[in-house]
């Protein structure tokens, strides 16, 4: 089996499915793919026209996956242990839901409302738009931030009480937030403040945040 990873490196979406791969230790490649713009020969893989894109070059055409959810999917099944899906069905249905909120309204929300609008404007030498990032901090990101405090409560984890695949969905749309100089304020939200270092500084998160960091080290709001 010989797993290709393609998209761009920053996107949350292709840490995602990194992360999940690391966690379950198994060998992949990653392959960059500047989506701006998205070259010819990479929509012909990705129908939708999103990253990222996995490819097993083992198997015979068609033989690449679209989505980083069904990516994940794939990958559960392919390498079973250990498992990122819990294995009760209501905390299962749970990281589900976790996963499409952060795949989704957080998504949204931050790599529209913050990280475009000031890591990759800053990235791509244009003018960084504060005032979107501050209006998207102020008026979004509240609301979110008390609602994930509802959902972790005291566990240490999301759902199943192990780490699993609605940790990674949620972090990783944390990094990009602290790409362009944004946290949870630890003392309005000390419990998520607290999980969101934890996660990050796990190997699987670490690596790939260290290997970003010379690119993202100006970009934040100062």
């Amino acid at each position: 089996m010989a797993l290709i990873v393609y998209g761009a490196g920053p996107s949350p979406f292709v840490r995602k499915v990194r992360v999940f791969l690391a966690e379950k230790g198994a060998d992949y490649q990653h392959k960059n793919v500047n989506i701006f713009p998205m070259p010819d020969w990479f929509k012909d893989m990705s129908p939708l026209k999103r990253i990222p894109v996995l490819q097993d070059t083992d198997r015979a055409e068609p033989n690449t996956i679209a989505d980083s959810s069904a990516i994940c999917a794939y990958a559960e099944h392919a390498f079973p242990e250990p498992s990122l899906y819990p294995a009760d069905a209501w905390e299962h249905g749970r990281a589900c839901w976790l996963e499409e909120y952060a795949d989704t309204e957080m998504a949204n929300a931050i790599g529209m409302g913050v990280f475009r609008p000031v890591a990759l404007a800053a990235l791509m030498g244009k003018e960084q738009d504060k005032a979107k990032a501050a209006e998207t901090m102020n008026e979004r990101m509240p609301a979110m931030f008390d609602y994930l405090t509802t959902q972790i409560g005291d566990n240490e984890y999301f759902a199943g009480g192990a780490f699993s695949i609605a940790d990674i969905a949620v972090a990783t749309q944390f990094v990009n937030l602290k790409y362009a100089g944004f946290t949870p304020d630890d003392a309005k939200w000390p419990a998520l403040a607290t999980y969101v270092d934890r996660i990050h500084a796990r190997a699987s998160f670490k690596v790939l945040i260290d290997a970003d960091a010379p690119l993202f080290a100006a970009t934040a709001v100062a």
